[in-house]
């Protein structure tokens, strides 16, 4: 009788964590805009949320039932933002500011495969360079790195643009980047 409310448990468990996994995945694909690939994950998921939580309704005696559900609800959500996290869709847009335009960064970042837009600005304290970055989300960590072996100085904002149009950004970034990460052979 142990092994089997272990094994129950256990079931309900991994149930929950491939359910949730799933459900974190499916509202990362939507808020992307990943539509089909969205309703694709959903099917999956709703097959599973209904198997584990029967599985919980029909042994709601057994509290480590419903603790192994929670438990595993919580470790669910952790796994599919690492899953998200390596998957990196979309691109990040990162604004830089530095102080001293003698540094470069803007042609060393072309250089290195990143569409680069500069100008000059005015900060509290004077004169800077500001510039926009487009890139692949999976390049995001790399970015930062390089910027900060120039500039460890440097004043960096990053977001998700909602919507890219126009531009050689897209396509021809994403190339250039694989290329001299390729080349470089990172």
């Amino acid at each position: 009788m142990l092994e089997n409310g272990i094994i129950m448990m256990l079931i309900i468990f991994v149930i929950n964590i491939f359910y949730v996994t799933f459900f974190t995945m499916r509202m990362i694909l939507t808020l992307k805009g990943y539509r089909y690939l969205a309703a694709g994950v959903s099917m999956v998921e709703v097959v599973i949320y209904v198997v584990g939580l029967g599985l919980v309704l029909d042994n709601l005696n057994e509290i480590q039932n419903l603790v192994a559900y929670a438990v595993g609800y919580g470790l669910g959500v952790i796994i599919g933002m690492k899953i998200e996290e390596k998957l990196a869709l979309g691109y990040i847009t990162v604004n830089v500011i530095t102080m001293d335009n003698g540094l470069d960064l803007p042609r060393k970042l072309r250089e290195w495969g990143y569409g680069v837009t500069d100008w000059e600005a005015n900060g509290l304290e004077g004169g800077r360079w500001a510039m926009q970055i487009l890139t692949p989300r999976k390049y995001e960590l790399k970015l930062y790195q390089r910027i900060k072996e120039v500039d460890p100085k440097a004043f960096i904002i990053s977001y998700e643009p909602k919507a890219i149009h126009g531009g050689f950004w897209v396509k021809s970034v994403r190339k250039r980047i694989a290329q001299e990460e390729e080349k470089n052979g990172q």
